[in-house]
């Protein structure tokens, strides 16, 4: 089965293995190390683990344009690499993070 797999991918165009690859993180669950979401805890928003920062803070304080070191700097428990899973976890979980800073903005 893998051998078909394989072959079918080799067919796929660039498009179509970006969106394959996508579904297939959605699939695995766990594709975000030092990500973690758990319902008593900020609300159940995803957060680093070890922390109570929720990745729509961070996102959004870079949309604000504070920079990785003022994050770092800002929260002392925050680790580069907590950051570079803070922002693949919000590149493919947009409509979420997008809709926690609306909500808590708005709150």
């Amino acid at each position: 089965m893998l051998q078909e797999a394989e072959q079918l991918l080799a067919s796929l165009s660039r498009a179509e293995k970006a969106h394959l690859l996508q579904v297939l993180v959605r699939d695995i669950g766990d594709a975000f190390p030092g990500i973690e979401s758990t319902p008593d805890v900020v609300g159940g928003s995803a957060r680093i683990v070890r922390t109570r920062i929720p990745i729509w803070i961070l996102v959004r304080a870079r949309q604000r344009g504070v920079s990785e070191a003022d994050l770092l700097h800002s929260y002392p428990t925050l680790r580069a690499e907590d950051l570079t899973n803070a922002w693949a976890y919000a590149r493919s979980h947009v409509d979420e993070i997008e809709s926690e800073i609306i909500a808590n903005e708005s709150a």
